[in-house]
């Protein structure tokens, strides 16, 4: 069964609608694998910049570890210098705060899970 209902567009084709129609309906250039270098070339591009902002981020924390450990070390003789006055107004609960090391591993874990996050995103 052949349908009879002629689609308003089919009947009012201009001269640039039948330009068009002629160069899509012939057949693709050939490029001989260019598209697909480009692409790879493209994707490899992608993967590289997704990487390279962490692993920046990793290596500088490696050179920055050892200068951080020394500055939070400096701090007691830091308040020590302080006048008793001074230490007297600002209490500080150091007794109840949690060790160095739990502050940096939940700092590096907060890290990497935003950039996790970041990963997926893309």
């Amino acid at each position: 069964m052949i349908s009879k209902i002629i689609n308003m567009a089919d009947r009012l084709k201009d001269k640039e609608d039948q330009l068009l129609e002629a160069l899509f309906s012939s057949e693709p250039v050939r490029d001989d694998g260019f598209s697909a270098s480009v692409v790879s070339r493209v994707r490899r591009q992608l993967w590289v910049r997704r990487l390279s902002l962490p692993t920046a981020i990793a290596i500088g924390a490696m050179f920055a570890v050892k200068p951080f450990f020394q500055f939070v070390e400096l701090i007691p003789q830091v308040l020590r210098l302080l006048p008793q006055r001074v230490t007297n107004i600002v209490d500080l609960p150091l007794d109840g705060m949690p060790q160095v090391s739990t502050i940096v591993l939940g700092v590096m874990l907060l890290a990497v899970t935003m950039m996790i996050g970041r990963m997926l995103e893309e």
